[in-house]
């Protein structure tokens, strides 16, 4: 505890701006690249429930804002 730097409010400040900065950029990337793959990450996550349903049926949605999980 003796080895921490004391900082002014206006360095902690600046320094919790970075970090946020920083976290928002990668939570940016990571939908991005989420987003573009979204065909394989569906494919992969409803393909146990696909294997499971009786031949000539299909997924349906049972509210409006289910189909926009996975387009």
């Amino acid at each position: 505890m003796e080895d921490l730097q004391k900082q002014a409010l206006t360095e902690h400040l600046a320094e919790l701006r970075k970090c946020l900065i920083a976290s928002f950029i990668a939570a940016a990337v990571g939908f991005a690249v989420s987003y573009y793959y979204i065909d394989k990450i569906a494919y992969w996550y409803l393909k146990p429930l696909h294997d499971a349903l009786p031949v000539g049926t299909s997924l349906i949605f049972t509210s409006y804002q289910e189909g926009f999980f996975f387009i």
